[in-house]
């Protein structure tokens, strides 16, 4: 195992306050009789901002009383399998994880443990072969959509660089999303898209960043740890992703379009505790009507955003709350332009 094991982390008993501010984006309480057993195996830190809002939802959960929650971070690609049937044979309900690069052998753990349920990080859909195998993704172009717009107005050489983890679907959306809001406020904006090949490598993120300003960028889509940094450095600005990093940039990052996993996992517990559990693509809890994305407050860069954006903004939300407007989903690669 790593280095949590199987007993409650120090991380876990400490919570984090984004964790205790999640509790009021859950539902009520479930109704079971003992609280599920829920694991999880990160392949990065409970620190990045993916995993972090995973890591978030089910401290919070466990907060409530709603579950048991022990974790292993910064498991690699290759121990990851034993990790997972460490956990089924210590006899928890529910695995959480990421297993983008071990599709195949999270698959065949869920099928040797049909009693088991997954729910799993996953570029791909289910399969009824596992019937115990649920995924998830971070369906949240519906705030990154709104995050665009507001950028497109704040950009003043029409120049926006976009660092990315890697060009796998659930990033590919939300850049896509991104830029689509930028276009809104300026049709002919210009983007430098680039990957640096990691989940977690803030410095080579940084010095991505820092060649895109060299090159004419004047404000930064922050996918990955260490965007934020270079824009702060640059005097430039900035939009974040997943998480809401304004208080650390409080000059820099002007807006961030937030993942909300809380729905996500009470979905999986409520289907735990009647016994419906079963293949099932959650995506769809990350949508904005759902609850599972927003755009965080503006903070320091309260009425500095162009009245026509926030306008824009404000009425692209109603719609997309109400159906009435839906953002598309290009999972893609994106390019420069």
């Amino acid at each position: 195992m790593s280095r949590t094991s199987l007993a409650v982390s120090r991380r876990q008993l400490l919570g984090t306050a984004a964790g205790l501010a999640a509790l009021s984006l859950a539902p009520r309480a479930l109704r079971a009789a003992t609280p599920v057993k829920v694991a999880a195996i990160y392949t990065v830190p409970v620190e990045q901002q993916w995993v972090g809002r995973i890591h978030d939802a089910a401290v919070a959960a466990a907060a409530r009383g709603e579950i048991e929650y022990v974790y292993s971070e910064s498991v690699s690609n290759s121990d990851y399998e034993r990790v997972m049937r460490e956990y089924c044979e210590a006899g928890h309900d529910l695995l959480l994880g990421e297993v983008f690069g071990v599709e195949d052998a999270a698959r065949s753990v869920a099928m040797d443990y049909p009693d088991t349920a997954f729910l799993m990080g996953s570029s791909f859909k289910p399969d009824p072969q596992y019937p115990n195998f649920s995924v998830f993704d971070n369906y949240i172009q519906d705030a990154s959509y709104l995050s665009g717009i507001i950028a497109g107005a704040m950009s003043k050489s029409g120049n926006i660089g976009m660092v990315g983890g890697y060009p796998i679907p659930e990033v590919n959306r939300l850049m896509h999303a991104f830029m689509a809001g930028a276009r809104e406020m300026n049709p002919d904006i210009a983007f430098q898209v680039a990957f640096i090949g990691s989940w977690f490598d803030p410095p080579k993120a940084k010095e991505t960043a820092f060649a895109q300003i060299e090159a004419g960028a004047d404000l930064l889509y922050a996918e990955r740890f260490g965007v934020s940094d270079a824009a702060q450095e640059k005097g430039i600005l900035a939009i974040g992703n997943v998480i809401d990093t304004q208080k650390d940039y409080p000059e820099t990052v002007v807006a961030s379009a937030l993942w909300h996993f809380e729905p996500t996992l009470a979905a999986a517990l409520a289907k735990i505790a009647d016994g419906s559990f079963a293949a099932e693509d959650y995506g769809v809890y990350s949508f904005m009507k759902e609850g599972g994305c927003s755009l965080a407050p503006l903070g320091t860069f309260e009425g500095k955003v162009p009245d026509e954006a926030m306008d824009l903004v404000a009425q692209r939300e109603q719609e997309i709350r109400s159906g009435a407007y839906t953002v598309e989903i290009d999972d893609s690669e994106p390019k420069s332009s």
